[in-house]
């Protein structure tokens, strides 16, 4: 099959290949996934730069990519879930660093899979998973509820725009931080817009003179807004500054979680929940799709497309 490959460690796009390689195997409570679009996430290029070499274990080659969607063609030993022809997507992170989703087939463990909402096409469906799961853990271990105030920290992104969406779902007042112009998408999303930068602190106090009851960060370097405008007994996460948990917050790591998977595609079903597709990229221009994750400014996925 094809795939898109590194066999070294890199904090650029220099050993990034696209060529042949083995097939992958189907083993026991799998699923082979052939690949419709794979959505790149940070991580991504962070992993390929050595970024996680001190949790992780690395094997190479790489396949980078841990975000997936596609159609089920065969199914390993005991795994009745899942039949060929299903449309599946998947966050498909797993324990060593080695076979991921930048290639025309992927094999998931079962429990990491769940069928890919009707009303998501196949790039937003490939933009759900890791995202979603992100956004929705963060908003589960706030406990966020139809009385809180919500502070999105990067509110027009892949996780925030999900965020957003997921918070007004659940009844509560969302405020997001963006550039201006991103303002008509959050609003569009059902939150508050509000610009970030200088002044960020005072124009939050005015649009909640109470404080906030919960803030997700999910941009990082964010910790001293959250304090300043966090009312009394609030909540707090961020995903990119492990910092929070030294001033009452939790650092949010998403897993591979199928059945919370699901949750979000029955959000999508019922329309409440869409994702924003940014650009698409064929699998041979991975390293531009890389590059444009890079800028930190898209709004919404990035996705290839074998």
């Amino acid at each position: 099959m094809r795939a898109v490959t590194y066999d070294s460690f890199a904090p650029d796009n220099a050993r990034l290949r696209c060529g042949e390689v083995a097939d992958p195997k189907v083993g026991p409570g799998q699923v082979l996934i052939q690949v419709r679009a794979a959505a790149v996430n940070p991580v991504d290029w962070k992993v390929m730069a050595g970024g996680l070499d001190g949790m992780m274990d690395t094997v190479f080659p790489v396949i980078p990519g841990w975000d997936v969607a596609g159609v089920v063609t065969a199914t390993g030993p005991d795994t009745p879930e899942f039949a060929p022809g299903d449309e599946v997507m998947a966050y498909a992170r797993k324990d060593v660093v080695q076979a991921g989703t930048f290639a025309e087939y992927v094999a998931v463990a079962a429990p990491a899979v769940a069928r890919k909402p009707a009303t998501l096409d196949w790039a937003q469906a490939a933009g759900l998973p890791l995202a979603g799961l992100t956004a929705l853990r963060s908003l589960d271990r706030l406990a966020v509820g139809p009385d809180d105030v919500l502070l999105v920290h990067g509110a027009a992104g892949g996780v925030g725009s999900l965020a957003v969406q997921l918070g007004r779902d659940r009844g509560a007042r969302v405020i997001g931080t963006a550039s201006e112009g991103n303002h008509a998408f959050v609003r569009g999303l059902g939150g508050e817009p509000v610009s970030y930068g200088e002044g960020l602190v005072q124009r939050l106090r005015a649009l909640a003179p109470d404080g906030v009851s919960a803030v997700a960060d999910f941009v990082g370097g964010q910790l001293e807004t959250t304090q300043a405008v966090l009312a009394e007994g609030g909540r707090h996460v961020s995903v990119a500054d492990p910092r929070v948990e030294q001033h009452g917050g939790h650092w949010i790591w998403v897993r591979p979680d199928g059945a919370e998977l699901a949750v979000l595609a029955a959000a999508a079903e019922r329309g409440a929940l869409t994702v924003e597709v940014a650009r698409t990229f064929p699998l041979e221009r991975t390293g531009e799709a890389f590059d444009a994750s890079r800028t930190g400014h898209t709004r919404g996925k990035l996705v290839v497309t074998p």
